[in-house]
């Protein structure tokens, strides 16, 4: 069976801003679909029950370079590790220049997904292993299993936090910035066993922080970054979410906007309200050249307001050292 996938899509008008950057999310969605289909595949070449591969969580993922409208984004898939019940797909994405030809390297991401029986949508699979080139590739990818499993754990201790609405906020506070999108989950967001597609939650929350940081700047704002994305709980058909987005750091040339995904089952009321997704994505303020723009400062109001702003510096200086690090190595 390949363990690899690729899929290649021209990007159109309506996956862009008005000024024809491609939204992160767009690109988003693309990289779950090649995840999903590439999982779903591996998950079903063994026998017993048919299943579907959900998306669990996407590690950070960085947007390299901006692409535009009437360029190619070529997505290809490997898988790089497999548990018990999940499995890693290593996703890179390159768009082309049609007209010139040129390619280049747009985002690279890594996905854990966990494979549901079509029969019982409450039912892990257990997973097929794959073969590995060598024994440090298995070990290697056995660590980043265990690292992600004890961040998951880690972030649910966020999950209780809401967002509250502020009556006539100031420019540059997290309130006058801060934004929601409500949205019904239908069929066409959903996978055979009807919960909604990974790609599809993670375009609304793109949505929603590129509104926040845009409320913020005044300016054109593309994504530059998404940390670890977790996804708690399935959302199912029929459910409405509420995607709440704020500004939490800024630095001179960057902003953190932290999301959070809230179900409410319609159908199975009984259920009631959960939080089922949550991730920091950083924009950056561009001019009409595509150049960066300082970032209006993030006026802090509250302890609490304070608090994030210090966890999100330091995430910004650990982000900042790593990609020097990684720089360095190449």
């Amino acid at each position: 069976m390949d363990s690899k996938y690729q899929l290649s899509r021209i990007m159109r008008p309506d996956d862009a801003n008005i000024v024809g950057n491609v939204h992160g999310g767009t690109i988003l969605k693309m990289i779950e679909e090649a995840g999903c289909i590439i999982g779903t595949r591996h998950c079903n070449t063994q026998s017993g029950d048919r299943c579907v591969a959900a998306l669990a969580r996407v590690e950070r993922t960085d947007f390299l370079h901006p692409m535009f409208i009437g360029e190619v984004a070529h997505v290809s898939a490997e898988i790089t590790y497999t548990s018990k019940h999940s499995v890693e797909v290593q996703v890179n994405v390159l768009s082309e220049n049609i007209l010139t030809g040129a390619k280049k390297v747009t985002n690279k991401a890594a996905l854990w997904y966990v494979p549901f029986s079509l029969k019982n949508v409450d039912k892990i699979v257990d997973v097929p292993p794959i073969e590995y080139s060598s024994p440090e590739l298995e070990e290697e990818g056995k660590k980043r299993y265990e690292a992600q499993k004890m961040e998951r754990l880690e972030t649910k201790e966020r999950n209780g936090e809401i967002i509250n609405p502020v009556s006539v906020p100031e420019p540059y506070t997290v309130g006058f910035s801060q934004s929601s999108l409500i949205h019904l989950v239908g069929p066409s967001d959903c996978t055979l066993l009807g919960f909604v597609h990974g790609g599809v939650t993670m375009k609304l929350m793109d949505e929603v922080a590129g509104i926040v940081a845009a409320r913020h700047c005044k300016t054109n704002i593309v994504t530059a970054s998404v940390d670890a994305i977790n996804f708690h709980r399935k959302i199912m058909k029929g459910c409405v979410i509420t995607v709440s987005g704020r500004m939490t750091f800024t630095s001179n040339k960057s902003m953190e906007i932290e999301v959070f995904v809230d179900a409410d089952p319609l159908v199975e009321a009984e259920q009631g309200k959960f939080r089922a997704v949550t991730a920091f994505f950083t924009y950056i303020s561009l001019d009409k050249e595509n150049r960066p723009l300082p970032v209006p400062p993030l006026k802090l109001e509250e302890d609490e307001e304070q608090k994030r702003f210090e966890e999100g510096k330091v995430r910004y200086l650990q982000n900042k050292a790593k990609r020097l690090a990684d720089k360095e190595r190449q």
